[in-house]
């Protein structure tokens, strides 16, 4: 069986209505799938519209059919980091937050922190406290927690 390929731009975006189009989209980028899986349903039942990459070239993939308001990507990402995701998906989508995971500040030098501070709105560190991430998505989108 032979599927053509067809270019990215071709792809319609998807129609969001209803209470979905009030719904910040958050990408959540995480190679461990039971890490991605847990932090996906914590936000989406925090009133978040997430959805899961699990690796660098999926997370540009995905973030072009549907741009996220948000990324938050694991750093320490099989082939592409997270902080070439950042870097790749800021010069693409300007506006698009980002959220760190796994930043070991004492591991960081001078230049990678302020790299970090430059591309990421917040870094959470692991193991993820849910309430800490929802309280830096809500502050890196200029929401209320809820």
């Amino acid at each position: 069986m032979h599927f053509p390929i067809i270019p990215i731009e071709q792809v319609p975006a998807p129609e969001v209505s209803g209470l979905d189009a009030d719904r910040p989209v958050v990408l959540v980028v995480e190679d461990d799938g039971a890490v991605a899986d847990t932090l996906v349903k914590i936000l989406n039942r925090s009133g978040y519209a997430a959805i899961a990459a699990c690796d660098g070239a999926d997370a540009v993939e995905t973030a072009l059919l549907v741009p996220p308001d948000l990324v938050i990507a694991d750093v320490a990402l099989p082939g592409m980091s997270g902080i070439e995701v950042a870097v790749e998906l800021k010069s693409k989508l300007p506006a698009c937050r980002i959220v760190l995971l796994g930043v070991e500040h004492d591991a960081c030098d001078a230049v990678a922190a302020a790299r970090i501070a430059e591309l990421a709105s917040a870094v959470v560190e692991k193991p993820v406290q849910p309430a800490e991430l929802l309280a830096k998505v809500s502050a890196s989108l200029g929401r209320k927690p809820s």
